[in-house]
């Protein structure tokens, strides 16, 4: 069952006072700044919901998890982007703020697809596949040959992805690069699936 956004007048207001809120609430040192920049318009908030929910639909993410993706979005956009340039996220290609918001969807997107991947099974179904209790051992052999043969750069790289951190943030975070980042990630597992042999 699809679920669309109401588009009536009230409701548009509705959701740009939700998503100034929600900027109010996570981001105190915006709330002093809010008061001096304009909000956005409730046209770029209604057409930023739509691109959204074609995203997610395209991605194949759970209809039920649209809004609160939409929402993701939306905080991200309010920490990172001014409020009077939201109406050209959709319009101009090479902007700052159009690559913001795509980050903005892309990561949100990856975060819902991960968890999905790693949602709890359900206490009912019977274990096909018993872990074996060399999982401490295996990440200990893998830790010591990470260390061994990859650069600590390639290490930390590693260690944020596997904290589920994305590419984008990973090369915020160590001043760098996305392309560099994504480089050194595939260089940094061939070593790993070379030395173990699963090449």
């Amino acid at each position: 069952m699809t679920r669309y956004l109401p588009t009536t007048r009230s409701s548009r207001n509705v959701m740009v006072a939700m998503v100034l809120g929600t900027a109010l609430a996570t981001s105190p040192a915006r709330a002093a700044a809010s008061t001096a920049t304009a909000a956005p318009s409730s046209k770029a908030v209604t057409d930023i919901s739509k691109y959204c929910q074609t995203c997610w639909r395209n991605a194949r993410l759970p209809a039920d998890r649209w809004q609160d993706c939409t929402q993701a979005v939306f905080v991200r956009l309010l920490e990172r982007v001014e409020a009077e340039k939201w109406g050209t996220v959709l319009v101009d290609s090479e902007t700052d703020e159009r690559r913001e918001f795509l980050r903005a969807i892309d990561a949100v997107k990856k975060r819902t697809q991960r968890a999905r991947k790693f949602a709890a099974l359900s206490p009912d179904l019977p274990d096909r596949h018993p872990v074996a209790n060399t999982t401490r051992d295996d990440r200990d052999a893998v830790a010591k040959v990470a260390a061994e043969q990859l650069s600590p750069r390639q290490r930390r790289i590693l260690e944020l992805t596997a904290d589920g951190w994305p590419v984008p943030e990973i090369a915020t975070e160590l001043a760098t690069t996305v392309e560099r980042v994504s480089d050194e990630k595939y260089k940094a597992i061939k070593k790993l699936q070379h030395h173990f042999g699963n090449v």
